[in-house]
């Protein structure tokens, strides 16, 4: 299924879920019986009251909520999610486009802050921003370790769906290590990347850039396209909404903030310029060199231009975008077994990965 960020308006119809017949002041626990000689469960070990559940995210939204931002350019926007208290705010590339300036509405100002570009890296569809005069009081969000999320857990979505400032969403993770490609319209940067979390909780234009946060409200991942489904004319999958890992956020816009750039990006690459070919019956049958960078991984392995790749690893690569899927889970300086066709023959090379 490809994914790409929403365009459209949908109505999401919620449902309330009665968790217990019988209403008592304790949420759904039944009254624990007697203690029995050796039992050591504590009240610790019983599982959350509804009351309990909703005080904890009445706790994550009011200390995570004042860390996300609304986020106006001159043609969209977004959220954004503080990352220090010198102004330096992270967000999607393709929420800020090609635009350098920007104007910051915060969760407690009434009028916007202006915020000039550091530095956008398309590749990994981040960016940061950073406002030309940090408020005092700014709080920088905590952001989480990814390794540590798991399916099933509760996360809540942060940001401006719609132009609706500081809206909250809840769901699950529903998966993780998600290899994903954005398209390149509407907006996208067109990235294919790799880890990304998928959530049930809604996310809707505007979300993107915002902050899919735990409970123990820490920043897991930053909210960044919905998936669609072709059946339906490209319209927006509910339920199917993918974020960047924290750890890769932390990675990238730390980079960004102590260098200006991204110095070490850890992508894979080959050093080409590809496309798709299709075979007799236009379907698409493998990646076509275009052009090989010298001293590049493709041409250190002997690669030239118009060998067409038709696998990576034992794996069939038949499109560009699952050539940049394939990469995009693989590490610089690890060897691969690429097979191509040639003039019609069938071979094979050793690859080791440079860095994109």
């Amino acid at each position: 299924m490809d994914a790409s960020r929403t365009r459209a308006l949908w109505r999401v119809a919620c449902a309330a879920v009665l968790l217990c017949a019988a209403p008592t002041a304790s949420g759904c626990t039944a009254p624990k019986p007697p203690a029995e000689k050796g039992d050591s469960t504590t009240p610790a070990a019983l599982p959350l009251s509804a009351v309990d559940l909703q005080n904890q995210y009445l706790k994550v939204i009011r200390e995570v909520l004042p860390s996300v931002v609304q986020i106006q350019a001159s043609h969209d926007l977004g959220s954004g999610v503080v990352y220090d208290a010198q102004g330096h705010i992270v967000t999607n590339a393709h929420v800020v486009g090609s635009e350098k300036s920007f104007e910051v509405t915060t969760a407690n100002s009434e009028e916007p802050f202006t915020a000039r570009l550091v530095y956008s890296y398309p590749d990994q569809d981040l960016a940061v921003i950073k406002l030309d005069k940090a408020p005092a009081g700014l709080k920088p969000a905590v952001l989480g370790s990814s390794e540590r999320v798991e399916v099933g857990q509760i996360v809540l979505a942060m940001g401006s769906p719609l132009g609706l400032s500081s809206s909250v969403t809840q769901g699950i993770v529903s998966a993780t290590g998600r290899t994903v490609s954005e398209g390149s319209s509407g907006g996208g940067t067109g990235a294919t990347i790799a880890n990304m979390v998928q959530t049930s909780a809604a996310i809707n234009p505007g979300n993107s850039g915002g902050a899919l946060v735990n409970l123990d409200g820490r920043v897991v991942g930053i909210p960044t396209l919905a998936a669609t489904d072709p059946d339906l004319g490209g319209s927006a999958a509910p339920g199917i909404g993918f974020a960047i890992p924290a750890s890769m956020v932390k990675t990238v816009a730390g980079q960004i903030v102590k260098s200006g750039k991204v110095v070490d990006s850890g992508r894979a690459a080959l050093g080409v310029t590809v496309r798709t070919v299709v075979d007799d019956s236009y379907q698409p049958a493998g990646v076509a060199l275009v052009s090989i960078r010298s001293g590049g991984a493709a041409d250190k392995a002997g690669l030239r231009p118009g060998d067409v790749i038709t696998k990576l690893d034992g794996t069939a690569v038949t499109t560009t975008t699952e050539l940049s899927e394939a990469l995009a889970a693989d590490r610089p300086g690890q060897r691969l077994k690429v097979a191509f066709q040639r003039e019609g023959d069938e071979k094979s090379a050793e690859v080791t990965l440079g860095e994109q």
